[in-house]
């Protein structure tokens, strides 16, 4: 199965369903076999964040997040690194999306900066100095924007949006079990 995950760096839900939809997609291959792969692109986040919904929801999660450091920030430049990442794997590009989600919803990062980002992707296993060059350039913006319209273009507003197979879709924040039943019942209709 192939799953792509619309979300933002900078959006709660995005973090939550997506950490969600991962380990139910690792609970489905271990009750089957079959592997799910997901990469990420990139979508607006347009929703206002009610933190203490959010709050909650991250702790059934078994995530504590430290919204009242969060710093403000564009993302494209994070989107940038991640599309790049994917160049590595699907692999790279989800430990690089976790250390983000991770500055900037645990840690009160400015996932603007360009060092840290540099220092994300290096922790995630990329070439420092090839990150620092990337964003110094303006190298997949472009993809970035893509990935974006695209996002509008299917529809993709309440984050994440999971796209299974290329027709199927899940939408917003749902419990882990949901992904995991999704999963299944898309599995079963083939």
């Amino acid at each position: 199965m192939k799953a792509v995950v619309f979300c933002d760096v900078v959006d709660p839900w995005s973090y939550l369903g997506a950490t969600r939809f991962e380990r139910a997609a690792a609970m489905f291959t271990i009750l089957t076999g079959e592997i799910v792969d997901i990469v990420y692109r990139a979508a607006r986040n347009s929703a206002q964040v009610d933190h203490d919904r959010a709050v909650a929801a991250a702790r059934i999660t078994g995530i504590e997040l430290n919204l009242l450091e969060r710093v403000d920030a564009d993302s494209t430049d994070a989107w940038r690194l991640l599309t790049w990442a994917m160049e590595s794997g699907e692999v790279v590009q989800r430990d690089l999306l976790h250390q983000l989600w991770r500055a900037h919803f645990l840690e009160g990062a400015d996932i603007g900066d360009t060092l840290v980002l540099a220092s994300r992707a290096a922790l995630a296993g990329l070439p420092l100095s090839t990150a620092e060059a990337l964003l110094a350039s303006t190298d997949y913006v472009g993809d970035v924007a893509r990935q974006r319209q695209t996002a509008v273009e299917i529809g993709a507003t309440d984050l994440p949006f999971v796209v299974v197979d290329g027709d199927r879709t899940l939408t917003g924040l749902l419990s882990q079990d949901d992904y995991l039943q999704a999963l299944h019942g898309i599995h079963r209709g083939r």
